[in-house]
């Protein structure tokens, strides 16, 4: 006798839709192939009822040179679209520092405005310099990985903007992996070393692979100076951008604000 189950009736089952994770704003990420710390830092970040980060990552070489940084301008397009428009994205990030400084913000934020129209964008040296703007910092202690050519363009680029950057500090450091390795003891002991000086008013930590966030708003009450970083600075921006103004505490003064 064949005792074998007959497949059961499948039931149509009703159902209701709301609108989704990230009802208050859905923000875009582009993130590098090599970076090992920007997501981590983003969820401790922007962990806020309503939000949400949706990443794509973006090809690139882990030796950080002016060359790679300038090829990698051929992939923000391609990573950008990856992002689809259906989301309803309310800002967008491309996650490298020194790929701004290279590639050029305007142009960063002209291949973005192409890929999602009408969508406000920014990454992590436009946001430094709108959230070193919102903490009234004028000279600036620069901290960075990079090897001596991108570490002075990006002063450049900050003393263009107003910014005068008045002691710098480096790791001289080409490698990405290496740099996401690199402990947050010494990024703080970078920090207090730099900001300590009486010729600058507060401190950017410079890479988005640089594992800053922790120690920032301890650093601030050691050198009573504002500090923030590559992925601190980017994640405040996008949010504002996005129309969040939430603070949230242990993250430092600009997120206090």
């Amino acid at each position: 006798m064949d005792t074998t189950p007959s497949d059961p009736i499948i039931k149509r089952i009703p159902y209701n839709m709301g609108s989704g994770v990230g009802e208050r704003a859905r923000i875009g990420l582009l993130v590098l192939e090599s970076d090992q710390t920007i997501e981590e830092e983003f969820r401790l970040l922007t962990t806020l009822p309503g939000v949400s980060i949706y990443h794509a990552r973006l090809k690139n070489e882990a030796d950080v040179t002016t060359e790679m940084l300038s090829r990698m301008e051929e992939q923000i397009p391609k990573t950008a679209r990856l992002l689809p428009t259906y989301l309803g994205i309310k800002a967008i990030g491309y996650g490298c520092t020194s790929g701004s400084t290279i590639i050029g913000e305007k142009r960063v934020e002209k291949i973005l405005s192409k890929a999602h129209k009408g969508v406000p964008s920014t990454n992590p040296l436009s946001a430094a310099k709108a959230a070193l703007k919102s903490m009234n910092v004028k000279r600036l202690g620069l901290i960075t990985p990079y090897s001596p050519n991108i570490t002075s363009a990006m002063q450049r680029n900050f003393n263009e903007a107003n910014l005068q950057v008045t002691i710098v500090g480096s790791y001289f450091e080409e490698s990405d992996i290496n740099v996401g390795r690199i402990d947050e003891d010494s990024i703080f002991n970078a920090v207090t070393s730099v900001g300590e000086s009486d010729n600058c008013d507060g401190v950017f930590i410079s890479c988005t692979s640089l594992r800053a966030a922790k120690i920032i708003e301890k650093a601030e009450k050691t050198i009573n100076k504002p500090v923030t970083a590559s992925n601190h600075s980017l994640a405040w921006h996008l949010l504002r951008l996005a129309g969040i103004k939430d603070t949230i505490s242990g993250f430092g003064s600009l997120f206090s604000k």
